[in-house]
């Protein structure tokens, strides 16, 4: 199994640079559709409820203080196999031309990080996990997911 960093880099090489807002975003997209599409999770690293959006903390970790992410350092690589770049190319797809706050906007929207934060008040920290079981459930419902 390919992990966060994989992703990301995998991202980031269609892609090229992007705000790491963004990639959080992205990488988050390419998780909840394989769960989905291939009934599988893309990578074992959790996601939480962060207050800004879904955020993959070791991702975080890794890119921490940089405005705009150019690339993931890999110590090494589990490779990415067919399935699950053909999902990333397809969210990329459908999500890579939109903008940071467009998409955070749109997992705001979304009852997975919703749902995963329960009634705090907005801007408060949270690192509620969104679960896989909530985002295959979320997306699977959704009209075009299939």
């Amino acid at each position: 199994m390919a992990d966060v960093y994989d992703v990301a880099q995998y991202i980031l090489e269609k892609l090229g640079p992007m705000t790491a807002w963004k990639l959080q975003k992205l990488v988050y997209y390419s998780q909840a559709w394989s769960l989905v599409w291939d009934e599988r999770p893309l990578f074992p690293e959790r996601i939480e409820a962060w207050a800004n959006g879904p955020v993959a903390p070791a991702l975080y970790n890794r890119h921490r203080g940089q405005f705009i992410v150019r690339k993931i350092d890999i110590v090494m690589s589990k490779q990415i196999d067919r399935d699950g770049e053909e999902t990333i190319d397809a969210v990329l797809n459908y999500y890579g031309d939109k903008q940071s706050q467009w998409l955070s906007d749109l997992t705001h929207a979304e009852a997975p990080w919703r749902d995963a934060r329960g009634d705090l008040p907005s801007g408060a920290p949270c690192n509620n996990e969104i679960t896989h079981e909530a985002m295959a459930a979320y997306y699977e419902a959704l009209p075009d997911a299939a």
